[in-house]
């Protein structure tokens, strides 16, 4: 029997009288897509933030790859495999396009920082191969010409397609993108939802995704887990929780399910 990927056993997050979250259990399998959807307010931000770090849950366990990584600092986190985006651009605007990858490059190198600041051949030789890889991302994103520009120049799918960049200079197995299509055009979703399913067969990484266009989840995701009030309601394929009553009542606000999860969102 394998060991799931990521394993979410009972997750609870109080904030003093309220629950975020109220036992939250799900798994998913490498190299896979899986979904995280509910209405606003449903704790699928929560829960990331109880993955990365951001948060130390309540109660119950958060497992990657078979390890207890319930409660670490988002830096350790980080360290195990873990990469996230935020659903607001966290990108640094003063900084180049090329830069901003390489924040991302911090954790693969092992000169410390008086080497840096000395300047010696090791630290040259990191930084010469993280400036590579990171080109290399930006070709593969189809974003060489970018490289010397700022964030700023950028329309906002782009701006978005760097952040995952950054992402994915984290060499991580699994990243964890927070709304990734929110205030993109039907053409930037296009080209984000092939870019993922792109990185995924390049690069064999695994995706969990909060998103709200219903639509582009059914088409990308091999699994989706719903929240509501804080708690799942739902977990199958997207046909299965599609065709699922509770899910359909959620997005409706009632008790009558007449219409699929697609076709209302």
């Amino acid at each position: 029997m394998t060991t799931a990927m990521l394993d979410i056993k009972d997750l609870l997050m109080r904030f003093q009288g309220i629950i975020a979250l109220d036992t939250v259990s799900f798994t998913m399998e490498a190299g896979s897509i899986t979904s995280l959807i509910g209405p606003n307010g449903a704790g699928k931000t929560t829960l990331f933030n109880c993955i990365t770090g951001m948060y130390r849950p309540t109660s119950g366990q958060v497992a990657f790859e078979g390890q207890d990584i319930t409660g670490q600092a988002a830096h350790l986190v980080a360290r195990h495999g873990i990469a996230r985006t935020f659903q607001n651009l966290a990108l640094f605007g003063g900084l180049t396009v090329l830069d901003n990858l390489l924040v991302g490059a911090y954790r693969q190198g092992s000169s410390g920082l008086l080497q840096g600041a000395l300047g010696t051949g090791r630290a040259r030789a990191e930084q010469r191969a993280a400036t590579a890889a990171a080109m290399e991302v930006l070709e593969f994103l189809g974003m060489s010409e970018t490289a010397g520009l700022l964030p700023g120049e950028l329309s906002y799918g782009r701006q978005k397609q760097v952040e995952f960049g950054r992402a994915l200079m984290q060499r991580s197995r699994l990243v964890l993108l927070d709304e990734p299509m929110a205030g993109m055009s039907g053409s930037e979703k296009i080209a984000m939802t092939d870019l993922i399913q792109r990185v995924r067969r390049r690069y064999s990484m695994s995706f969990l995704i909060v998103e709200h266009d219903i639509p582009v989840i059914m088409d990308i995701s091999d699994k989706i887990v719903v929240l509501d009030f804080g708690r799942k309601i739902a977990e199958g394929t997207p046909h299965e929780v599609q065709a699922n009553e509770a899910v359909i009542a959620a997005y409706l606000g009632s008790g009558k399910p007449t219409e699929s999860v697609a076709a209302v969102a």
